[in-house]
């Protein structure tokens, strides 16, 4: 029951199940489709001739096409924020509490849609499609590694640009996102304040300040420090396993809140005779921790979550001189839920771009998600701000 436990939890940060009180035929079946661009320019100012994601869609476009929702995926997340791809599919979207006809963002009313950023955690996901360090340089003919261009937060939020002009979108009811989508909805308001109306944060940030780019370094230094890593060069020999698996249990550790997890793991204790008896022992917990980073570095790429990190570690919301002048620009109706317990991108980093736009006459609204789960209630606690969501998008 242990490592079912463990699955479970890995598979929600995988971006994979949640909504377990939602039945499989509230949303009709979910169709990954593929969208690509050419000569996409970064940030950065560099070029990548090719970039693919995929992304799918909920509910009905209007005429007008006037009815947008995007919805912005977290760090170990993909473009499956609802629905199912099958009949039995057993992987719910990860947001199937508050997606769907009739609940708080209402298919019934809005065209959602959600992309795969660039750089995902899991190229190796047969249902993702994501352009990055793994993928094919057409120059080479090899993958990139760390020939790949340094991409940011901004170069996410100009794909899904891309993607909605494809499509004939000029407008956006709302963009909606948790965690790293929590930053690009930010950004998307800043960035496009003429097509962005309302912007929901959950679980968010307004920039990396120097406690969170060096906790997220914590993130990458297993990978770097793994020998076969070598400089980001394995695709043709032995991947740096062992680093990634290290990174994912860091991860899935720094998103939960003790509250949890000494519950989830209250059968594991320092009375425990292996660890007494033999150095090499792990105590249960940390077996358990790595039962589930095993399951879920399957589809993982290294070198894609070392940009993961960057992207994360390189966020200034508005890409300006500081984040006051980048909030200046914004049109949107905001509102701001992080979570109470959160240790990873703590309340206050929210409750500060929430004053600032205050300060500045913008109108924003502050509320927090109670729960024990800590990061993690951005997504398990969701439910308990559903109404407050749907008031907000009316």
């Amino acid at each position: 029951m242990k490592l079912v436990q463990w699955i479970v939890i890995s598979l929600m940060l995988s971006g994979c199940m949640f909504g377990a009180s939602t039945t499989a035929d509230e949303l009709p079946l979910v169709e990954k489709q593929v969208f690509t661009t050419i000569d996409f320019k970064t940030y950065g100012g560099e070029v990548i001739p090719e970039v693919r994601v995929g992304w799918e869609a909920y509910g009905t476009l209007n005429e007008a096409k006037d009815n947008v929702i995007l919805i912005t995926h977290f760090f170990s997340g993909n473009s499956h924020a609802a629905g199912r791809y099958t009949e039995d599919d057993a992987q719910p979207g990860y947001w199937d509490a508050i997606i769907g006809p009739g609940k708080a963002i209402d298919t019934n009313r809005f065209y959602v849609i959600s992309a795969d950023t660039l750089v995902n955690q899991e190229p190796h996901n047969p249902m993702v499609t994501t352009t990055g360090p793994a993928s094919i340089n057409p120059d080479t003919g090899k993958p990139y590694g760390l020939d790949f261009p340094v991409v940011t937060i901004r170069d996410f939020v100009n794909v899904q640009k891309a993607l909605l002009d494809s499509l004939g979108i000029e407008q956006l009811h709302a963009v909606v996102g948790a965690s790293m989508g929590s930053l690009q909805a930010l950004d998307w308001a800043l960035a496009y304040p003429d097509r962005v109306q309302r912007m929901v944060s959950v679980i968010g940030m307004g920039e990396a300040d120097p406690w969170t780019i060096a906790t997220l370094q914590q993130w990458a230094n297993p990978i770097i420090a793994d020998p076969h890593w070598n400089q980001g060069n394995y695709y043709e020999g032995n991947p740096p396993t062992e680093g990634v698996m290290q990174a994912l249990m860091m991860i899935t550790l720094g998103a939960q809140h003790p509250l949890i997890f000494n519950q989830l793991h209250a059968y594991s204790s320092a009375r425990e005779q292996a660890p007494l008896q033999d150095i090499r022992e792990n105590f249960q917990v940390v077996n358990a921790l790595r039962n589930a980073a095993t399951a879920r570095a399957q589809y993982a790429d290294a070198n894609h979550i070392l940009y993961l990190v960057r992207a994360n570690q390189l966020f200034l919301a508005g890409f300006q001189d500081d984040l006051a002048t980048g909030l200046a620009a914004m049109q949107a109706k905001s509102l701001f839920l992080p979570a109470t317990n959160d240790l990873l991108l703590q309340p206050y980093m929210a409750k500060r771009v929430h004053e600032l736009l205050l300060e500045q006459g913008k109108s924003s609204v502050y509320q927090e998600i109670t729960g024990p789960w800590g990061h993690l209630d951005g997504v398990v606690s969701i439910t308990e701000k559903a109404e407050r969501i749907r008031e907000f998008l009316q």
